[in-house]
């Protein structure tokens, strides 16, 4: 008695509720009709601008454009597009007429579900060809051997610093940074069946287990922690393996199989990850810069105080300085430093060109747009 008024009630309301959706839907499609002749309008230019580039052989990939790009359509919008929607849409809208230019390829820390694909994917949209590698060490090496147009490689995290080897490498590669991304990093602990029921072991990347520490020691004391290449590559363990649970992104989770069992597990809920892109030609000023390099100095006092002394004296802003002990070499430390600029704008050209006289040792890694 009381389950028929109920259909009949539920079937007057879908009926009202697609009469009154039915003109917005069509709106919706005719100007979605618009935009898809407008898109194909764009990709058309875009190709003409590929062929300027090529006959000029200039890089099809430039940063600080379609930095500029999408920061005046985020200053043109009036909503309600916030501008977080405006970059991620035309970041891949960007991409796909690229790629009508050249399929660009960009290698990153594997197997595939890692931040460091995310990272790629950040900045390069998904049209660009992902090259998972297994290692940081494979990533500068692909890119060095032209298997990878360009690399994505973490460099820092706010929760455990610096990431030691991708220090190492920027000292010892040729390779130079031309770009950065800032994720912010939620690790899930995940198993085959969304339980720690018969699970004795959690895999993740030696930095996830230790931005999980706290957490883990309180409420999962019993499992033994085990380092591996890549979160992704403990989310594939544990889809292989009932014993084993992963520390890993959603994006691993679902790309496995996997079950989250406790979600946001990192011990700082503002943990974030820093990437650096590395490869591509040098990027030029696109108002939103940073500068980063590797310094030393001779074993002898003052000598410090003598290389920072021009960035404070020409107002160069410092944003990060990094120490790390010298392998080799006749110095006992190089020192990783980031500056507000770009190279080729004063007040930074001064006080790089001081820089190279008074530093026993400079590499200028490169200058590119600031991560948002």
């Amino acid at each position: 008695m009381n389950q028929e008024p109920k259909s009949e009630l539920s079937a007057a309301a879908d009926a009202e509720l697609n009469q009154k959706l039915l003109p917005l839907r069509a709106r919706i499609d005719a100007l979605d009709a618009q935009l898809l002749a407008l898109l194909n309008q764009r990709a058309a230019v875009a190709l003409e601008v590929g062929e300027v580039k090529k006959h000029l052989n200039a890089p099809v990939f430039r940063p600080e454009r379609e930095l500029q790009v999408i920061a005046g359509l985020q200053n043109a919008s009036r909503g309600p597009l916030r501008d977080d929607h405006i970059a991620m849409i035309w970041r891949e809208i960007m991409a796909a007429s690229r790629s009508l230019e050249k399929n660009l390829s960009a290698a990153f820390l594997g197997p595939e579900g890692t931040y460091s694909e995310l990272a790629m994917r950040a900045h390069f949209g998904h049209s660009t060809q992902g090259v998972p590698c297994p290692s940081i060490d494979e990533v500068f090496r692909a890119v060095d051997a032209g298997a990878a147009d360009f690399g994505v490689v973490p460099v820092e995290n706010s929760t455990e610093g610096a990431v030691s080897r991708t220090l190492d490498l920027l000292l010892q590669s040729p390779l130079t940074i031309s770009g950065e991304v800032a994720l912010p990093i939620q690790h899930n602990l995940m198993t085959l069946n969304g339980t720690l029921d018969g699970v004795t072991t959690v895999c993740a990347h030696a930095q996830a287990l230790a931005q999980c520490q706290g957490w883990l020691t309180t409420h999962a004391p019993q499992l033994e922690r085990r380092a591996v290449s890549s979160n992704a590559e403990a989310a594939r363990l544990a889809a292989g393996d009932a014993t084993i649970a992963a520390l890993a992104g959603e994006h691993a989770a679902s790309r496995y199989g996997l079950q989250i069992a406790y979600p946001m597990v990192q011990d700082d809920p503002h943990n974030r990850t820093r990437f650096v892109v590395i490869g591509g030609v040098p990027t030029a000023p696109s108002g939103r810069d940073q500068t980063s390099l590797i310094l030393s100095v001779k074993n002898e006092p003052g000598a410090l105080f003598r290389m920072l002394e021009p960035l404070a004296r020409h107002g160069v802003s410092m944003t990060r300085f990094e120490s790390r002990p010298a392998r080799s070499g006749t110095w006992d430390y190089y020192f990783y430093i980031d500056l507000e600029g770009h190279r080729d704008n004063s007040p930074l050209v001064a006080a790089l060109a001081e820089l190279e006289h008074t530093a026993a040792f400079i590499k200028i890694l490169g200058s590119y747009p600031r991560a948002e």
